[in-house]
């Protein structure tokens, strides 16, 4: 069952949006609330799978309650979490987050990669788009480069972690029973774009082991999005 928190100022887009996911036997909405304060009780409390925001509210905006969850990610993580400026560097222990509203890609200048944020149509609906993204790393990293999708409603990033793939990438897919919503992975493994189907729990440790040894090169491992 996906336990689905709805966020918005405006009673009736509660209601309606509760009423539509109320079809769905899979689907549960625990709770609703009026804006990202309320909303983070309600996260503490309820432990929801799935919240959806609205972009205008009251007193926070949806995306600067997502940025406050790339804060709490640093503050829970061994790496360094935070939201990706223009031109930042991909270095060891930083973990990159696409910011809300704009695609991330991944560039090289010379030994060095880095990470462009730029405006550009929705892909899948999205922006910041996983395709985009992955995409990106597949022309840039090629086999330098390790790549996850995770669980998320669509079919976003599928595309890319083939292209990836194509490229010399190693690839991984989180398996159904470990997914929340088995959306993004299902089409990746269909299109036959993952090296290895992963549940979540061993996902950290497939992950370092399919990066080299000493004595082989360096892979950099691109990250993002919803996933």
């Amino acid at each position: 069952m996906i336990r689905v928190l709805v966020v918005d100022d405006s009673a009736v887009v509660r209601k309606v949006i509760t009423e539509e996911l109320a079809r769905y036997s899979d689907i549960e909405v625990v709770g609703t609330a009026v804006d990202p304060y309320v909303a983070r009780d309600q996260i503490v409390e309820l432990r929801p799978d799935v919240i959806t925001l609205d972009l205008e509210m009251p007193r926070m905006d949806g995306l600067s309650f997502l940025t406050s969850f790339a804060k709490r990610l640093n503050e829970v993580c061994a790496l360094e979490v935070r939201v990706a400026r223009d031109n930042d560097h991909v270095v060891p222990g930083v973990a990159l987050l696409a910011p809300g509203n704009h695609h991330m890609v991944l560039t090289r200048s010379g030994g060095d990669y880095l990470v462009r944020i730029k405006d550009g149509p929705r892909v899948h609906y999205q922006r910041p788009s996983v395709d985009v993204l992955f995409h990106s790393v597949a022309q840039t990293a090629g086999r330098n480069a390790v790549r996850a999708i995770l669980t998320g409603m669509g079919a976003d990033g599928a595309k890319g972690l083939l292209a990836m793939r194509g490229n010399g990438a190693y690839t991984l897919a989180q398996d159904e029973a470990s997914c929340v919503v088995f959306g993004m992975p299902r089409e990746a493994i269909k299109m036959d774009a993952a090296d290895e189907v992963v549940h979540l729990g061993y996902m950290s440790q497939a992950i370092i082991q399919a990066l080299p040894g000493p004595s082989k090169t360096r892979k950099t491992a691109a990250a993002g999005g919803e996933s």
